[in-house]
């Protein structure tokens, strides 16, 4: 386990949980969870459960994180959400460039540099989601493609805006398919993403920046992943949707 970058779990609920289903997930988490300190724990509810969620957690060793956010800081930008509202309900994270947003709402690593800057104006903590897809992997495009993300993703950032920034490795073919990169492939990668920060910015900067890996992450593999020395935690979709199996994942990444 690398002493150096304190693990953080990150649960990504995505479009699933009423607010009263939120309540449930998120007290049973609280009672499970409620002595772990080597872990920063993150829980990633819908926008809708922010307040009240926050309410619960206050309290608690739980750190709560948004989904998404604008570049914007106030407008007319209908139906979108900026760093200023997310505040308001303690919101510490935020999610930038998730692969499904890449893919659904065709989101640039342009447009996630500029949320990244925005999370950082407003002192949230942005994680930045990079990786390839099946057909880019297949075709041996994997380290074109990360470098591309990491560059453009990352853009414009200070050196202290990096290392209060998080990069989320999600190989897209392993993001609910049950398939997982072997614990070989994801640290390969989370070094070769290390290498890059190196390069962007510097070795020091590079050493302190958490990478988590994101992509069917279970209880059953969680040791394994987060023994590697350039894997500093998970960013967790379907299993964090059950405390049992969330709370599993981070006990067993102790």
């Amino acid at each position: 386990m690398n002493k150096e970058r304190k693990l953080i779990i990150a649960g990504n609920w995505k479009m699933n949980k009423t607010v009263a289903e939120a309540l449930t997930l998120v007290g049973n988490l609280k009672l499970e969870l409620a002595n772990i300190r080597e872990v920063d724990i993150v829980i990633c509810p819908p926008f809708t459960a922010l307040e009240s969620v926050s309410k619960v957690i206050l309290d608690s060793n739980l750190r709560l994180g948004a989904q998404n956010m604008s570049e914007q800081n106030f407008g007319a930008f209908t139906g979108e959400i900026c760093a200023g509202m997310l505040k308001e309900f303690s919101v510490r994270y935020v999610i930038l460039g998730h692969s499904e947003r890449r893919q659904y709402q065709k989101e640039s690593n342009a447009l996630i540099a500029r949320k990244a800057a925005a999370a950082h104006a407003a002192s949230l903590k942005p994680i930045v989601c990079v990786g390839e897809t099946l057909a880019e992997r297949e075709e041996g495009q994997t380290d074109k493609v990360l470098e591309t993300q990491v560059r453009g993703s990352l853009a414009g950032l200070t050196k202290e805006q990096m290392v209060e920034t998080i990069v989320a490795y999600e190989p897209v073919w392993a993001i609910g398919t049950g398939k997982t990169a072997t614990t070989q492939q994801a640290q390969d990668v989370h070094a070769f993403i290390r290498s890059l920060l190196v390069k962007i910015f510097d070795e020091a900067v590079a050493k302190k920046v958490r990478i988590q890996y994101g992509g069917s992450v279970k209880p059953a593999n969680a040791r394994e992943l987060m023994g590697q020395p350039d894997v500093d935690g998970a960013l967790v979709g379907g299993a964090s949707l059950e405390a049992r199996s969330f709370a599993d994942i981070i006990k067993n990444s102790i």
